[in-house]
């Protein structure tokens, strides 16, 4: 949501989407006072002080709608944030929960980034395979896992490993501590 009024304010100098950035801001800003804290408290602080900006975003949001044609960039953008708006009200719910996708999109950037490379797998097979490493690689990263060592230690044990217990090789499984510390942080 945040994006489309940053474009438009970028591209227009709009002050309904200044307003929704400022507005926005707020959020960011208690989300960067409760980081760090176990779920339950993330919770309970965002319901205290998210939730009241989100009720006032959300009427803002739709009385700003009504005054605007409904085909300008502005209503768009309005649009856009009133249509996804029980998914934007996720995180205030749920303190495990991020306000925004940019952990994931840093993650998928390799990706973007590699995209030509990729053309060249050989097969849809080594395509899918390809994609299941990367899948792999992302989560050690997620997990506060260096990927070579995790990588390491899985082609040591997976030759002789029985395919029902798969499983324990996953990156959580095979680094729980690091998986821990990541989580308690």
């Amino acid at each position: 949501m945040r994006r489309k009024f940053h474009d438009l304010y970028r591209a227009h100098q709009s002050p309904v989407a200044k307003e929704a950035l400022e507005r926005i801001a707020q959020l960011y800003w208690i989300e960067k006072d409760i980081r760090g804290r176990s779920p339950a408290e993330r919770r309970d602080m965002r319901r205290e002080r998210s939730g009241p900006l989100l009720e006032s975003m959300h009427a803002w949001l739709k009385a700003t709608m009504a005054k605007l044609s409904r085909k300008s960039d502005v209503a768009g953008a309005i649009h856009y944030a009133l249509e996804r708006w029980a998914a934007l009200l996720l995180f205030s719910e749920d303190g495990r929960a991020e306000m925004d996708n940019n952990a994931a999109e840093r993650a998928l950037r390799a990706v973007a980034l590699g995209r030509k490379n990729y053309l060249f797998a050989g097969s849809d097979a080594g395509g899918d395979r390809a994609a299941a490493i990367y899948s792999l690689l992302g989560s050690a990263k997620l997990n506060g896992i260096d990927p070579e060592a995790y990588m390491t230690s899985v082609l040591r044990r997976i030759a002789d490993y029985p395919i029902n217990r798969i499983g324990e090789l996953l990156p959580w499984n095979l680094f729980p501590a690091a998986s821990a510390a990541v989580e308690a942080a």
